[in-house]
């Protein structure tokens, strides 16, 4: 059972437009509502691919009710925390040539208290021994900036490795408190994070083992249509799949992350999976996971100790043909 913690959940409205014009009236084609958030979709994924997981998350008003109701109807085991602002509601448009516009809502705010019953009902989860603890996403307003360390602590307790997957103010005290098992960014928040830019692929292992210095495991680090890398401290596996037609990005990353965390097979093999869940993640509207029917890995190639000069932009062109397969 993987156990997911999602401290700033939503529900997700996604709009399918021709293209976005500012100003304009314009007309919607496809109008859909899910239940969103970095740790709901990984258990969303998981689910859709049969595994158990259990999500842990804060609800409040009208729209804590339809998200619970919308993870009622993905069957995903959930453990709410009634909270008493109401659930945020986020708004993607998507326009037919896969641009996505995405007006995200900061988030209810969380009172002392409410947050000490979310690390409780997380900690009630942990006591079963999952296979891993997923916390990702924005905090809410009330939530403390070290909330990922807080959980990491009790994921340790009880012998649970914690992946994590968050940005800005999160991500410097995750990773400066050496916090997580798994770290899930994607190129442009390991960049924000180091404070400079990251162009070759050498620039952005370096950075992701600097990160991992503080103390922080291992790195699955997405780069958007040029792949995503799996970076330990003495390896790295880049992988990348063929080309796909966009319709929406939202959810790709958390996708990719449940394709890794699976199962234990090998890090390649993982890292295969998580660009194939990613990839199906894209080709679909809004944010729709995708299930077995929707994923292959027919062509994702893994590359070992990729040459580190490549920038990043040339990697699926230069690693992409598949003559560095990896199979070790």
């Amino acid at each position: 059972m993987i156990l997911t913690v999602t401290p700033n959940p939503s529900v997700d409205r996604t709009l399918e437009i021709d293209a976005y014009v500012r100003g304009a009236v314009l007309r919607i084609h496809t109008a859909m509502a899910h239940a969103g958030g970095k740790g709901v979709n990984v258990s969303r994924a998981l689910r859709n691919h049969g595994a158990q997981t259990v999500a842990v998350l804060p609800v409040g008003g009208a729209e804590g009710a339809q998200l619970t109701a919308l993870l009622g109807e993905h069957g995903i085991a959930a453990v709410t925390v009634p909270v008493a602002a109401v659930t945020r509601c986020n708004i993607t448009t998507a326009e037919a040539d896969g641009t996505t516009t995405q007006l995200n809502v900061a988030g209810a705010a969380l009172s002392e208290a409410e947050v000490a019953a979310l690390l409780r009902a997380a900690e009630s989860q942990l006591r079963h021994r999952p296979a891993w603890l997923v916390a990702g996403g924005s905090l809410p307003q009330g939530a403390p900036a070290d909330f990922y360390v807080r959980l990491s602590a009790l994921a340790r307790r009880y012998g649970v490795p914690i992946a994590v997957d968050t940005s800005g103010a999160p991500l410097v005290e995750t990773v400066r408190a050496g916090a997580a098992d798994l770290l899930k960014p994607n190129h442009h928040e390991l960049a924000e994070l180091l404070g400079r830019e990251l162009t070759t692929l050498g620039e952005v292992v370096d950075a992701t083992r600097e990160v991992l210095s503080w103390g922080n495991g291992a790195a699955l680090v997405t780069l958007g249509d040029c792949g995503a890398l799996l970076v330990e401290p003495e390896r790295v596996w880049w992988a990348g799949g063929p080309p796909v037609v966009p319709r929406s990005t939202v959810g790709a990353g958390d996708s990719a992350l449940a394709g890794y965390l699976f199962d234990d097979a090998a890090p390649e093999d993982r890292l295969r999976r998580a660009v194939a869940w990613g990839s199906a993640a894209v080709s679909l509207p809004g944010t729709t996971i995708p299930g077995p029917g929707d994923v292959s890995d027919d062509g994702v190639v893994v590359v070992a100790e990729p040459d580190p000069s490549l920038p990043v932009s040339d990697l699926p062109a230069k690693l992409g043909s598949g003559a560095a397969r990896s199979s070790a």
